[in-house]
């Protein structure tokens, strides 16, 4: 079964608390914006291993590649302004 964008934003979305979720890619290759206030004061290494919490065992079983974007509201907010 192949695995689609919606369905890691899914993912996230049910296992994370996040304002902002986008999930791009081809089946096999994912990339992800994701916004969160769980981000603020943690290392982008302690955001990332969040979002693999979310994932669980999916990340081994059904999702190839993600490369993931994680922002705190603040970040994202400078990020609209540009």
């Amino acid at each position: 079964m192949m695995v689609l964008p919606q369905d890691i934003k899914q993912y996230i979305e049910s296992g994370l608390v996040c304002q902002y979720v986008d999930v791009s890619g081809d089946g096999q290759h994912f990339e992800a914006t994701i916004v969160s206030t769980l981000f603020e004061g943690k290392s982008r290494v302690a955001q990332h291993q969040l979002v693999y919490r979310a994932l669980g065992d999916r990340m081994r079983e059904e999702i190839h590649a993600l490369s993931m974007r994680t922002l705190t509201p603040a970040q994202w907010a400078e990020v609209e302004v540009r």
